[in-house]
C-alpha cells in the first residue's frame, strides 16, 4: 500500500470513529420517550443516559493521549472501538434504567479515547501542510452525525425498535475494529511522562458531585444532599489548586488562566453551552410529548437546525474579522439564547413554518457561537500550553452538555410539579435556559479583543470540536 493509500485509510479510519461518536451523542434524543415507555419510567427521568454518557468522556478524555504514548494508538484505538461496540450492545441489551445508565458509561469510556486519540493518529502521520486539510476532513464527519442522529433515531424507532439506535454501532464498529488492524500505523508505546492520577480524579469528582448536585436522585432531603454535593465540588476544586502548584507536570497548569481570553472564554462556553445543550434534549421531548409528534417527525424537525450550522460556519470567519470577537459574540449570544426562548412560544397551534424558522435560527447562530467561542478560548495559548488547553477545553464542553441536559430535565419537572402543566413546564423551562445563555453575552464582554484581522481557525487548528 502506498504511502498516499494509508493516510487516506487513516483519514477514513479517523473519520468513521468521530462519527459513530458524535451519532451516538444525537441519535439518542428523539428516542428517549419509546426508551422511557419500554423500560416504564417517565420520559423526563431518561436523562442520566445522556448525562452518564458525556460525563464520563468528560472525565476520561485527559488521559486519552497518555494512554496512546503509554501503549500505542493503534492499540489503544482499537481498544476505543471495542469498549464503544461492547457498550452499545450492553445499552440495547439493558431492561432497566440502571442497566442503561450503566451501559451508556462503558460507552462513554470507549467514546471519550474515539477523537482525541484518532487525531493524535493523524498528526503522527501527517504531514504539516496536510494537518489542516485532514482535520476539515475528519470535522465533516462530526458535522453528520448531529444531522444524521435525530432523523435516524425517529425513523429506528418508528420502523424497528429503540434498541437499533445502539446496534446500528456494532456492523460499523466491525468494519473500524479491521480497519484499525490493517491500516492504521503501529505507533509504538513511547516514554510516557507520568500522569496526574490525583489531579485527574480531583476534577473528576468535582464534575460529578457538581452534576449530582444539580439533579440529586435521592428521593428525601434532595436540598441538603444538592447543598453537600455543591461543597464536595468546591472543595475537589480548590484542592486542586495546591495539588498543581506543588506538581511538575500537573494535568493542567494554572499558568493557563493567566491568558485572560482562555480564562473568560472557558467560563462563557460552560454558561452558554448549558443553556443551548438542553435544547436537543428537551426539543423532541416537548415535540412528541406536548404536540403529538411521530418519533420520526420530530426527528425530522431537528433537521432545520443541523443544516442551518452546517451551511451558516462559513460565515464566521468573514464577520468576526469585520466585528471583532467582543461585538460579535455579544450579538450572536442574543441571537441563541432569544431563539431558546422563542421555543416556548411553540405550541399546537403554531404554523409549521414558524417552528422550522425558530430551529433554524437557533441552529445557524448557536454553529457560528460554537466555532467563535473555540476559537477566541484557544486561539492565544502558546504552542506549549495549546495541547494542555485543548484538553482542558474538550472537558468543559463535555460538563456543559451534562449540565445542560440536568438542568433543562429539572426545571421542566420542578416547573411542572408547581403550575400542574407539563406544557407550562416546557415553557417555563425554555425561558429559564435562554436566559442562562443570554448570561453568557455578560462574560464576552470581558474578553480582550484581537486585532481584527485575525481569523477564525481555532476549530481547524485545534481539532474537529463541536
Amino acid at each position: 500500500m502506498t504511502k498516499d493509500s494509508s493516510q487516506t485509510a487513516l483519514l477514513w479510519i479517523v473519520a468513521a470513529g468521530f462519527f459513530m461518536q458524535s451519532l451516538d451523542t444525537t441519535i439518542v434524543n428523539t428516542a428517549l420517550p419509546s426508551i422511557a415507555n419500554s423500560l416504564h419510567v417517565a420520559p423526563l427521568a431518561m436523562q442520566p443516559i445522556v448525562v452518564a454518557y458525556t460525563l464520563t468522556m468528560a472525565m476520561l478524555t485527559p488521559a486519552s493521549g497518555w494512554l496512546a504514548d503509554r501503549f500505542g494508538t493503534r492499540r489503544v484505538y482499537f481498544a476505543a472501538i471495542l469498549l464503544f461496540v461492547i457498550g452499545s450492545i450492553c445499552c440495547a441489551s439493558a431492561h432497566t434504567l440502571g442497566q442503561l445508565v450503566m451501559a451508556r458509561v462503558l460507552q462513554g469510556v470507549g467514546g471519550s479515547m474515539l477523537l482525541p486519540i484518532g487525531r493524535l493518529a493523524v498528526l503522527r502521520s501527517v504531514t504539516g501542510e496536510q494537518y489542516v486539510a485532514a482535520l476539515a476532513f475528519i470535522s465533516v464527519a462530526g458535522q453528520l452525525g448531529p444531522i444524521a442522529g435525530p432523523t435516524l433515531g425517529g425513523w429506528f424507532v418508528q420502523a424497528i425498535t429503540w434498541h437499533w439506535i445502539f446496534l446500528i454501532n456494532v456492523p460499523i464498529g466491525a468494519v473500524g475494529l479491521y480497519a484499525v488492524q490493517r491500516f492504521l500505523p503501529a505507533h509504538g508505546e513511547t516514554q510516557a511522562p507520568p500522569f496526574d492520577f490525583v489531579g485527574c480524579g480531583l476534577l473528576s469528582l468535582c464534575m460529578i458531585a457538581f452534576s449530582l448536585a444539580i439533579d440529586a436522585p435521592m428521593p428525601t432531603h434532595r436540598l441538603a444532599w444538592s447543598a453537600a454535593l455543591f461543597v464536595l465540588a468546591a472543595v475537589s476544586a480548590l484542592a486542586y489548586i495546591p495539588h498543581a502548584k506543588r506538581r511538575a507536570d500537573p494535568l493542567f497548569k494554572l499558568s493557563l488562566f493567566r491568558e485572560p481570553n482562555f480564562s473568560v472564554g472557558l467560563i462563557g462556553n460552560l454558561v452558554c453551552r448549558i443553556g443551548s445543550s438542553a435544547v436537543p434534549f428537551l426539543v423532541p421531548l416537548l415535540l412528541q410529548l406536548q404536540l403529538g409528534y411521530s418519533p420520526l417527525h420530530s426527528g425530522l424537525m431537528m433537521l432545520p437546525a443541523a443544516l442551518a450550522g452546517t451551511v451558516a460556519k462559513r460565515w464566521i470567519a468573514p464577520l468576526v474579522r469585520r466585528y471583532g470577537y467582543d461585538t460579535f459574540l455579544l450579538v450572536n449570544t442574543v441571537i441563541v439564547g432569544s431563539s431558546i426562548v422563542a421555543f416556548a412560544l411553540i405550541t399546537r397551534g403554531t404554523p409549521l413554518v414558524v417552528g422550522i424558522t425558530i430551529l433554524a435560527v437557533f441552529g445557524a447562530a448557536n454553529s457560528m457561537q460554537f466555532a467563535a467561542m473555540n476559537s477566541v478560548t484557544l486561539k492565544d495559548l502558546s504552542h506549549a500550553d495549546a495541547g494542555s488547553g485543548n484538553s482542558l477545553f474538550s472537558m468543559v464542553q463535555m460538563l456543559a452538555i451534562g449540565l445542560g441536559v440536568s438542568i433543562g430535565g429539572g426545571l421542566v419537572n420542578l416547573f411542572s410539579a408547581q403550575v400542574g402543566s407539563a406544557a407550562l413546564g416546557f415553557r417555563l423551562a425554555f425561558v429559564c435556559v435562554g436566559v442562562i445563555t443570554l448570561v453568557s453575552a455578560w462574560v464576552f464582554r470581558h474578553l480582550d479583543e484581537a486585532p481584527a484581522s485575525r481569523t477564525v481557525h481555532g476549530q481547524a487548528t485545534q481539532g474537529a470540536g463541536r
